[in-house]
């Protein structure tokens, strides 16, 4: 029986007049090749195509963004198209406009993607129409360093970060701005590792010659949060993992400690994160795993063992699973990844 493909995730990239054209289009570029683009280039036949780009604006109506550049809008906020990502690129504003009085009902579409569960996305100075929205209130975020001023005397409620080119507006990722004016490259390699797999993003990368910046040293439970939630006892279960997962009986320690039966902590584990309990566990793990292997050349197994593996045969089929290449693969796309962009800079 011939498998079905799964559809491509769909992404809507906001566009108006002060949209930067390069960053709407090279970012429209990059996610359309996602799945095929590194198959087409290395000779192994046609792909498949991992994200759908399109554009959204007020309506359809064409117009020129940044340099003249025309854009013709694919859908209208006023049809609310269904999309599991909403990026705002980058925007063509003096230090000190802050958007105020422009776009109430695409501000207010914006809100309502994430209240109805997208994850939001901005490039460089597309956080302060995110800023705009209100949606970084009380939260962490970056953008240009242009804009720090702005941020500190129009939007003093937001936490304005000017040093990392990634900054996670809360524990469930859900909102994530990306920092200067290439920062685009990292948000568009982000959204294709953690939507798709690190395999893939490294592959684009590849093909496309982008840089990848350092993230910082963000905890590990940042990337496999998948939603808020007010379980005070499931919060607690996640602040205890961030320090405990290494050990080897994380899973049963962690029922332990939470104070209530085994079934009744996984159903709510599941219910307020949007994964199990054990595949918890496994991500963090995983994340700890795919650093080891970039940064250090310790072998897989000594890796395993530290994560919390005494088996590192198992270990490696849960790595491929979630990352799409062998921990072997892993390092040497990595190491391949930091060579061409050696020779490149």
């Amino acid at each position: 029986m011939i498998q079905a493909e799964t559809p491509a995730i769909e992404a809507l990239i906001v566009a108006v007049p002060e949209t930067a054209g390069s960053a709407l289009y090279g970012m429209v570029d990059v996610l359309a090749a996602t799945g095929n683009l590194w198959q087409t280039l290395s000779g192994n036949g046609p792909g498949h195509q991992l994200i759908r780009p399109r554009v959204v604006s007020n309506s359809l109506e064409q117009f020129t963004c940044g340099n003249g550049i025309p854009v013709t809008p694919e859908f209208s906020i006023n049809n609310d198209p269904a999309a599991k990502i909403i990026i705002l690129p980058e925007l063509w504003l003096a230090p000190d406009d802050d958007m105020e009085g422009r776009y109430p009902e695409l501000l207010d579409w914006i809100r309502h993607k994430y209240i109805t569960g997208s994850t939001i996305y901005s490039a460089c100075s597309g956080s302060v129409m995110l800023a705009a929205t209100g949606l970084l209130a009380g939260r962490e975020a970056t953008s240009h360093w242009g804009y720090e001023n702005l941020f500190r005397t129009k939007f003093p409620d937001v936490h304005f970060l000017p040093e990392p080119s990634l900054a996670y507006a809360d524990a469930s990722g859900r909102i994530v701005t990306a920092g200067g004016a290439s920062s685009w490259h990292d948000l568009a390699l982000h959204i294709i590792s953690r939507h798709c797999n690190p395999g893939e993003a490294l592959r684009i990368a590849k093909a496309y010659l982008l840089k990848m910046h350092d993230e910082g040293q963000l905890p590990y439970v940042s990337f496999v949060r998948h939603q808020p939630h007010a379980d005070s006892v499931v919060r607690r279960c996640e602040d205890w993992l961030a320090t405990h997962y290494r050990k080897d009986d994380a899973v049963v320690s962690t029922v332990s400690m939470s104070g209530i039966p085994e079934r009744s902590l996984k159903r709510r584990f599941k219910k307020a994160t949007g994964t199990s309990l054990i595949a918890y566990v496994q991500s963090l793990r995983i994340e700890e795993a795919k650093q080891s292997l970039e940064t250090s050349p310790r072998s897989f197994e000594d890796i395993s063992n530290e994560v919390g593996y005494e088996n590192p045969a198992f270990f490696r089929k849960v790595f491929k699973r979630s990352t799409g290449l062998t921990p072997g693969q892993y390092r040497r796309m990595f190491r391949s990844f930091s060579d061409v962009i050696a020779i490149s800079t």
